[in-house]
């Protein structure tokens, strides 16, 4: 079995396919997309985008079968992204990753058909408006999803922790606890950003994010990225082990949305 049949974007006639299951996935609002950087449209409104994550002191590290997942289990309201496209802060809610078995795919979104090997999203919650995360996540403006691109060079320091501890999470269902991570250090220095109105790129597929992705990658190791390449699709007692690659939905028609940059070109 392929890894995109695993994540369910092989055959239409497969099992796995997932996606033609949710019928938000025929949807006008769906994610990934390609950015076309020529067509992003500057807006001079668009303020820079404000990232505290200071309130969170409990968090876990899980494999749930379609990525690796660090879960903030007692956030409060200082740890945000603000400003930007965004009317009031979102809060934290968990950050995890899609890669690629090779360094040529792996990222969700696109820039210029641009392939990054790998994409962090860090996945925020309006809980202004909303009492839960699960309620915000189906609501047109309950989320939004700061994503941030992997580009293979130096190894990155700050990421160094979280790709050591990935094999405590090898298998799928698996948990860990995962203590005293500031995923600020996974931002990139230059905070320019597309922001535009897209969905969940997993199940089941809400189209309630306001996306912001940031024109500049971070730089990874490859012996980080293949940690990532390390873990599993399957659970510890599946006879086949299936590795946990190519786990990224491909990018999605734009249906006459528009993209806007934070950023003259």
């Amino acid at each position: 079995m392929s890894a995109q049949s695993c994540w369910g974007y092989g055959d239409d006639n497969g099992p796995l396919n997932w996606h033609k299951k949710f019928p938000f996935a025929q949807g006008n609002r769906q994610s990934p997309i390609n950015i076309v950087g020529a067509e992003a449209v500057y807006n001079p409104d668009l303020g820079p985008v404000t990232i505290s994550y200071s309130g969170c002191s409990s968090m876990s590290i899980c494999n749930n079968g379609h990525s690796v997942v660090v879960d903030f289990e007692d956030c409060n309201d200082k740890t945000a992204v603000s400003g930007g496209p965004l009317d009031h802060p979102y809060q934290l809610k968990q950050f995890h990753f899609h890669w690629g078995r090779k360094q040529q795919q792996g990222s969700e979104h696109t820039v210029d058909s641009k392939n990054y090997p790998g994409e962090l999203h860090l996945v925020h919650w309006n809980s202004t408006k909303y009492q839960s995360f699960g309620e915000a996540a189906a609501e047109e403006d309950g989320l939004a999803v700061v994503a941030v691109f992997l580009e293979t060079g130096d190894r990155h320091a700050g990421l160094h922790r979280l790709t050591d501890a990935l094999y405590m999470v090898k298998f799928k269902e698996t948990q860990a606890q995962f203590k005293k991570f500031d995923p600020q250090c996974l931002l990139p220095d230059c905070r320019d950003y597309w922001t535009y109105a897209g969905s969940l790129t997993t199940p089941p597929l809400h189209e309630s994010v306001t996306w912001i992705v940031f024109r500049e990658p971070i730089s990874v190791s490859e012996k980080q990225m293949d940690k990532f390449r390390m873990l599993l699709f399957s659970d510890e007692n599946q006879s086949e082990k299936i590795r946990m690659v190519d786990n990224y939905r491909p990018p999605q028609p734009l249906c006459g949305r528009m993209v806007s940059a934070s950023f003259q070109s």
